[in-house]
């Protein structure tokens, strides 16, 4: 009986809701096509800053198209989407790479492996 009512529970926490014409996903969902996201596009080591560029309007069409419950994950894809746009314009400047860099760990913070 236990088992079932934690079961219950998982699947409940696990659901999309919707609120209205955005669904609410649980934080796994955003990570995954934050992982997707980042892994499409120019190769970063032959092209840093085109995948920069490509990376850009991504991020922040995955922000807007998504309704992100949790504040720190939507300030991280728009901390590294800022970011890269700094290291784009800078054509890859050291402190735009460091600003990347920073930006990639805080949103492995919330979502690990999914920048990087």
């Amino acid at each position: 009986m236990l088992a079932v009512a934690v079961a219950g529970l998982l699947t409940a926490c696990g659901s999309a809701g919707t609120t209205g014409r955005h669904a609410v996903v649980p934080i796994e969902a955003p990570c995954t096509q934050i992982a997707a996201v980042l892994s499409d596009g120019p190769d970063p080591g032959a092209d840093p800053v085109g995948y920069a560029q490509a990376q850009v309007l991504q991020l922040r069409g995955l922000r807007r198209g998504l309704r992100i419950s949790k504040q720190p994950l939507r300030r991280a894809i728009a901390a590294l989407a800022a970011a890269y746009q700094r290291f784009s314009r800078s054509g890859g400047s050291a402190a735009a790479k460091q600003s990347v860099s920073r930006a990639t760990h805080g949103l492995d913070a919330l979502c690990p492996g999914a920048a990087g």
